[in-house]
């Protein structure tokens, strides 16, 4: 590698909450601008406030830059809640608490927003640290993190300590963290770092086996775990369960919590459960296991997560009152490791040897105690050998499939040839391949 790294640099060098996410300061530009970046490994593009907004405190100004160059290219990306539009540029950033040395980056300037920016949040842009093929407007827009390995030499890794466990929700977004940039600090993780393959390199997608309520089997076929994807994403706060899942662990925790009666509402979000101050309602509730297909494919491993991690302190009401949250919510097309997980654990994304690992974090403890664990190895026989959908189909499948799809394309042509001779109404003005319509991105469970 080049330049000399220093981890312990990088110690401590986030900030911010499980509910509005963690945060990076990074100078922009000649002469630098300071802004904070929200870090979040579930997208790709690196983009900060270009103009005012209500929500936001600071915004990078381009026209205040001599080393500023607009590409001129617009760029769009959605969230299922949220979007933002702006140009694509270039110009050099240092990282006051990151790696030595200035790089040059391709930057988004955001000029329209919906959404995105929400009040409170103490962040003016955001860090996609997964991988080009999320980039937007295509793949060949380098992400940050590429750069930073081709300019800096660093090894290809990185690795992520978000520090807020039992901490509130929205408290006073100082909670710790640290992004390490090119590898992996001793002091950030206790014990071994249990390695799982990356399935894919877009998300940071895994093979999840199966999961445990207070150490009971949920049964289900594993494939239920994997829809469509699960990926380990920071810019999503609570861990999203796909619907079947999410339901069997409501019941389970339901059934194993000493709550007889529970409103409904507190499972699915829309309402809080409230204790006396002196109460700890953590007792009260189960531990949660995920297991992971280890690198050795017949072995495997499972993080565990304690209450303390998804029943959420959010807030006191009036002298004697504590009111949570429940951490873990619903989706429709992911299971996704968030905050609410990554909080228990040092996550190493280790792109060079496509491989994602977890150790236990010093800093997931409450009163003193750790709320999280690993433990392996275990067998998986008994389990599927691949977990995840994939297009693995056998051959005289695999003709008629092509043949299907050539007869789809004719079609495709003949409708795309019509259209074409068909004088154009009206122009689009996205296209879909700017939109990222996937409910774990950032927005969509921020606290708001």
């Amino acid at each position: 590698p080049g330049g000399t790294l220093n981890f312990l640099a990088m110690v401590e060098n986030l900030q911010g909450d499980s509910g509005r996410g963690y945060y990076l300061e990074m100078l922009i530009g000649t002469p630098p601008q300071a802004l904070n970046i929200l870090v979040d490994t579930g997208s790709s593009n690196f983009a900060v406030a270009g103009v005012p907004d209500p929500d936001v405190t600071s915004y990078f100004n381009p026209e205040l830059s001599s080393t500023y160059r607009s590409q001129g290219i617009e760029v769009t990306v959605k969230y299922s809640q949220g979007s933002w539009t702006g140009v694509l540029g270039t110009d050099v950033i240092t990282m006051p608490k990151g790696l030595y040395g200035s790089y040059t980056i391709n930057i988004a300037t955001i000029l329209e927003s919906e959404n995105f920016f929400l009040p409170g949040v103490k962040w003016h842009g955001i860090l996609g640290l997964a991988y080009d093929a999320l980039a937007k407007p295509s793949s060949s827009v380098e992400t940050f993190f590429d750069s930073l390995v081709r300019q800096a030499k660093i090894p290809n890794i990185f690795s992520l300590q978000m520090c807020g466990a039992g901490l509130p929700v929205s408290g006073s977004g100082t909670n710790g963290g640290s992004l390490v940039l090119g590898g992996i600090e001793p002091s950030l993780y206790t014990g071994d770092i249990w390695y799982t393959p990356i399935k894919e390199e877009w998300y940071y997608q895994v093979e999840i086996l199966k999961l445990e309520v207070g150490g009971q089997n949920l049964e289900l076929d594993c494939r239920e775990y994997n829809t469509d994807k699960a990926i380990v994403d920071s810019g999503t706060t609570l861990l999203r369960l796909p619907e079947k899942v999410f339901s069997a662990v409501v019941q389970a925790i339901a059934r194993t919590s000493l709550i007889q009666e529970f409103s409904s509402g507190f499972w699915t979000g829309s309402q809080l459960a409230c204790w006396d101050r002196t109460e700890k309602p953590w007792s009260l509730f189960p531990k949660l296991s995920i297991y992971l297909r280890d690198e050795n494919s017949s072995r495997s491993f499972r993080i565990s997560i304690l209450p303390q991690l998804y029943i959420q302190p959010i807030l006191v009401i009036g002298d004697n009152l504590q009111c949570y949250r429940f951490g873990i919510s619903s989706s429709t097309n992911a299971l996704v490791i968030g905050a609410t997980v990554m909080e228990g654990f040092y996550v190493i994304f280790d792109r060079a040897q496509r491989r994602v690992g977890f150790a236990v974090s010093p800093c997931a403890e409450a009163d003193g105690s750790p709320v999280s664990e690993i433990e392996g190895p275990f067998t998986t026989a008994g389990v599927a050998s691949n977990c995840v959908s994939s297009v693995s189909f056998h051959e005289p499948v695999l003709w008629i499939a092509s043949y299907a799809l050539l007869s789809l394309c004719g079609m495709v042509l003949l409708v795309l040839l019509l259209l074409l001779l068909i004088p154009p109404r009206c122009q689009h003005r996205y296209t879909n391949n700017d939109v990222v319509n996937d409910e774990s991105s950032l927005v969509r469970h921020r606290w708001k």
